[in-house]
């Protein structure tokens, strides 16, 4: 009979702790801050400009860089507009080195016709930038907005293109 009880006492402790521990464990599994800053979790995102710049270089793949600010409107609607975007998700997870920068780097080469955001330029992996490729703004050319995102769109099919043709 006490033999009974210990197997019983011991299957509820193992019962328990498997059920504390699932739960706890389900807790801790939430994301950790992420480099994506909601402009598309599940893309691969490039922690810094320097790394960024290596990485276009060795693997062949254009880098796209998106300055904005946590606190910009035109920012945040972008960012929306971006990461629900399924066919901008899947053509930068799969061609594109991705980098979004809040703050400005020394890198003159990035801000080309002056420091606003959200701006988003293309560098091919020769370390170009390709200023050529510009949204619809006449006076801020790497400015895009949340309804411009279809130019946006054809503006990354360019930049793909671009590669095929100049490297």
């Amino acid at each position: 009979m006490i033999g009974k009880l210990i197997l019983i006492t011991l299957v509820q402790m193992v019962l328990s702790r498997s059920v504390f521990q699932h739960s706890s464990s389900t807790k801790s599994e939430k994301c950790p801050p992420s480099l994506s800053r909601g402009w598309g979790d599940s893309l691969d995102w490039i922690q810094t400009y320097e790394e960024a710049l290596y990485r276009a270089r060795t693997n062949n793949k254009p880098l796209m860089i998106i300055h904005h600010s946590e606190s910009c409107p035109k920012s945040k609607a972008l960012k929306e507009a971006f990461a629900s975007h399924d066919e901008i998700q899947t053509m930068a997870q799969e061609h594109f080195n991705m980098l979004n920068l809040v703050f400005e780097t020394n890198d003159h080469n990035i801000f080309p016709d002056g420091q606003y955001m959200p701006r988003i330029l293309f560098v091919d992996p020769s370390l170009t930038v390709r200023t050529e490729i510009t949204g619809s703004h006449e006076n801020q050319k790497y400015k895009y907005e949340d309804k411009e995102i279809e130019i946006l769109h054809e503006n990354m099919k360019k930049a793909l293109k671009l590669l095929r043709f100049d490297l």
